[in-house]
């Protein structure tokens, strides 16, 4: 109908002026979908991929690459530690609570690097079906939505620095629009060092796919390694390269511009995730796979907090 179209685009139009902010993005997604609908469901996958990927290259022109050095190698070790822990912890779990095996390693990998990246990446190495990755899928947005909102009132309760708090969300928060949305409600130091350390987890999807596809063809169960490699983290690089070596004559204000524009990407594309969740994803999931997911979800998000306030 006319009217859902126009409802929607209206949304967006909020979302980009000054009112508008992650949470609110997300929240009002998740309202739109469960009451009217998503009026434009093209607008799903492909081009909500595209989206985050395109907001997050242009934030690199907002920052120096110095200081992306300088943070990716102070969560280099957080990001070792958590990724392989979480994926040896998700599977014990997933044999404890009898997970479904394929769908208990998507949420461990979901878990472990960056979220629905990571599960779109590490699915057709071991020829996941659609249904085990529809419930990893589920399990890790809804926690995602959770964190949005959860993490910064945690952190100023807790009084964090910019810096602990953008290592501990782009540790503990699994996709990167969710990780971004709560580090630029924080504050714009806690969204450079989470963009940068999260971008530094996702360099471990490609390794992680390889990884299992050779588990699962070794167990008789998969496949066929087919490995998509992050190449927008390298576009990320390459703006913060030019953002710290440009000549002096070219004004501040441009990458400015350029930063706003993708804060405004970033939020749009949260409004397009929580447009895009259906009550039938939610009929799909299995209990023993979201307490699974919850579960380690809790560990790891008490473990890297308690380490950046002892640590960082």
């Amino acid at each position: 109908m006319l009217w859902r179209k126009a409802a929607f685009i209206f949304l967006i139009l909020f979302l980009l002026s000054p009112l508008g902010s992650p949470p609110v993005a997300l929240a009002l997604g998740l309202l739109l979908a469960f009451t009217i609908g998503n009026p434009f469901p093209e607008l799903e996958g492909a081009f909500t991929k595209y989206l985050l990927q395109t907001s997050v290259v242009l934030l690199g022109f907002g920052m120096q690459l110095s200081a992306i050095v300088e943070a990716g190698r102070d969560g280099i070790l957080f990001t070792i530690a958590t990724i392989f822990g979480t994926l040896i912890l998700g599977y014990f779990l997933g044999k404890l609570l009898k997970v479904e095996d394929k769908t208990s390693t998507l949420i461990s990998s979901g878990t472990a690097i960056c979220g629905g990246s990571a599960i779109g990446a590490v699915a057709p190495a071991i020829e996941a079906k659609s249904d085990q990755i529809s419930l990893a899928l589920g399990t890790v947005f809804v926690l995602n939505s959770v964190a949005l909102f959860l993490f910064p009132l945690i952190g100023h309760a807790l009084g964090l620095s910019q810096n602990q708090f953008g290592i501990w969300a782009a540790v503990a928060i699994h996709d990167t629009s969710s990780v971004v949305g709560a580090a630029q409600s924080y504050g714009a130091e806690a969204l450079a060092v989470a963009t940068t350390v999260k971008l530094a987890r996702a360099l471990w999807i490609a390794p992680l796919a390889f990884m299992f596809a050779l588990i699962y063809r070794r167990s008789g169960e998969g496949g066929k390694a087919k490995i998509a490699v992050p190449w927008f983290i390298l576009f990320f690089v390459a703006a913060a390269s030019f953002r710290s070596y440009v000549p002096a004559w070219v004004p501040t204000s441009l990458f400015d511009s350029i930063q706003n524009l993708a804060k405004a990407g970033m939020t749009i594309t949260l409004f397009l995730i929580g447009a895009s969740l259906s009550r039938e994803t939610l009929k799909k999931f299995g209990y023993a796979a979201l307490f699974e997911g919850v579960l380690l979800w809790i560990v790891i998000s008490l473990v890297s907090l308690w380490a950046v306030m002892k640590l960082v």
